[in-house]
């Protein structure tokens, strides 16, 4: 009876979640989370009992699913759990509690649209290798629907949710590939802190061949002498049928200065499911140094589109993101040079054949394509057929495979130097693309950046460089966010703080100190400011708990990335 009740809930549950309408998901999308609820109410209470795995030489282990809910809600360890609850110390199994009863405030539209996503199917059918059906086949359907189920019941998504939800009897919990995937996590893990021993170490050497008082020297931590004005600019490019917004930050010339020369232009360029005020704080502060600075909103990847994606209400961006977004700058630049001709208030105040560039994630890889690295579409198709990858930003740069293998023209000769920061590039350009980059190039990089890992998205990248003026900053302890205003409510997606990490407005005072001696020194031509362009700079304002470190070059590093 038992098994009879249990097929009926999978079936119901496989037909109503895992082939939903899809244009009436589109339509109704608004709604959807009242619908699931609805659905989930209607479903059957069926869920995971046991989770199975086989530990060889040892044979099969059962674990009931009542007593990690017993444990994650009142903390309290049955007979069954006990067995396993021994290896474990009392740190680690509160660890396993918290993760346990943590709740992600997410809608089951948001999960539903996501887990439907090519992205997010990919994320399912790996978690459903780990996590399989009683019949040990892949979990992907069975937990596509557990986590929308999960999403939409009172008590939200948590993992024992997510466990009550699961439309099987039994999980079979893949110990060997969760075993293989915890020793390579880990052996990535002890690579990135020798690689960052490391260039602390290149670090110390360079700052010790150039020692400097930075405290007779002005900080560039605190904003500079300009006013400015701020105005919203609604360009539209027929060609490409984009709108794009850009918010334009315009220095006033100073009292007396009746004819001021011409301005460097800066494009700042945000990430995935953000926008142009991302980076507001950083806008201002360039422009307070005497930077007219354009943060452009690109509409394919922004907020609002997958706000609307999330919503059921928009398809999921497409690969040809990976080109329009350059494209965008580009346009943008045209723009500018047509406004600085012809309308009054950009008259002859705009430098544009001098033109910096920031870019932040996807935003990096923008801004590095601007910068001349090209596209490896051989590198992209070994890469991601499979991709077993444990870096995430893969599974972001392998949409590139769905595009037309050619040069899509997105270098800009205009821009003469660039800051991306937790840059995307590893896979989408290699070492082959990013060779092309001539002009100076600054990666900023997190040591605790998930998504965009540091190893293999900048310090590796940073090797393959052949610029002359190349620079690579490291910040110990931050994140993929650190460097975002995250308090401004805007985020599409709820970040957890540890996403987040320590003390993000230590990251963004560096950004804002070395963004101007970068473009001073690049863009504007001030020499004095190449002081801070050093390991001894980094040094002097470094603070815990994000330290900073910058090199130029790698000595002690080269060795371990050579190292097989």
């Amino acid at each position: 009876m038992k098994l009879l009740t249990q097929a009926k809930c999978i079936h119901k549950q496989q037909k109503i979640i895992a082939n939903p309408d899809r244009k009436l998901l589109a339509k109704f999308g608004l709604v959807l989370g009242g619908m699931v609820s609805a659905i989930a109410s209607a479903i059957p209470a069926c869920g995971a009992e046991r989770i199975s795995f086989y530990y060889a030489p040892f044979g099969q282990f059962d674990l009931p699913v009542n007593s990690l809910e017993t444990f994650a809600k009142k903390g309290k360890i049955d007979s069954d759990f006990a067995y396993y609850a021994k290896f474990a110390n009392s740190e680690e199994l509160a660890s396993l509690r918290d993760l346990l009863q943590r709740r992600f405030d997410v809608t089951p539209t948001l999960v539903s649209q996501f887990t439907y996503s090519p992205v997010g199917e990919t994320v399912m059918k790996r978690l459903g290798n780990d996590f399989q059906t009683g019949s040990q086949q892949n979990g992907f359907y069975a937990l596509r629907s557990a986590f929308i189920l999960a999403a939409a019941d009172p008590d939200g998504l948590t993992l024992v949710n997510v466990l009550r939800k699961y439309p099987s009897h039994t999980i079979w919990f893949n110990l060997p590939r969760v075993r293989g995937i915890v020793s390579s996590l880990s052996g990535i893990l002890k690579q990135r802190d020798s690689l960052i021993a490391a260039i602390q170490q290149d670090a110390i050497a360079q700052a010790s061949q150039t020692p400097i008082d930075f405290s007779q020297r002005s900080d560039l931590r605190k904003g500079g002498s300009f006013t400015w004005q701020k105005e919203t600019l609604n360009l539209n490019d027929q060609s490409r049928n984009r709108q794009l917004l850009v918010d334009f930050y315009l220095p006033q010339p100073k009292n007396g200065d009746v004819n001021p020369t011409p301005i460097p232009v800066i494009v700042i360029s945000h990430g995935i499911a953000s926008d142009r005020q991302s980076f507001a704080y950083l806008a201002e502060h360039l422009a307070s140094y005497g930077f007219a600075v354009a943060a452009i909103e690109h509409p394919d990847t922004n907020a609002k589109k997958y706000q609307d994606y999330f919503s059921g209400l928009a398809s999921p961006p497409s690969a040809m993101a990976a080109i329009d977004r350059p494209l965008d700058v580009k346009f943008l630049l045209d723009e500018l040079q047509r406004l600085s001709q012809s309308d009054s208030r950009f008259r002859g105040r705009l430098n544009l054949d001098r033109v910096g560039a920031i870019g932040q994630s996807l935003g990096g890889y923008t801004v590095l394509a601007l910068a001349g690295a090209a596209i490896n579409f051989q590198q992209v198709h070994k890469d991601c057929n499979p991709n077993n990858s444990l870096n995430l930003s893969l599974l972001i740069q392998c949409r590139v495979d769905e595009l037309a293998p050619k040069d899509y023209l997105l270098k800009d000769d205009r821009i003469k130097a660039v800051i991306a920061m937790n840059p995307l590039d590893s896979t989408v350009f290699g070492q082959s693309g990013l060779e092309q980059i001539k002009i100076p190039v600054m990666l900023v990089s997190g040591s605790d950046d998930i998504f965009a890992p540091a190893v293999p998205e900048q310090i590796r990248p940073f090797s393959w460089l052949t610029a002359s003026d190349k620079y690579l900053v490291l910040m110990d302890k931050a994140t993929h966010f650190s460097l975002l205003k995250t308090d401004s409510g805007r985020g599409v997606l709820p970040v957890p703080p540890e996403f987040i990490g320590p003390n993000p407005a230590i990251a963004q005072s560096y950004a804002k100190a070395l963004s101007v001696a970068f473009f001073k020194t690049h863009i504007a031509n001030q020499p004095d400011y190449r002081f801070y362009l050093s390991a001894s700079y980094a040094k002097s304002v470094s603070q815990s708990p994000i330290n900073l470190e910058l090199v130029r070059s790698f000595a002690s590093t080269n060795a371990l990335l050579n190292k097989k």
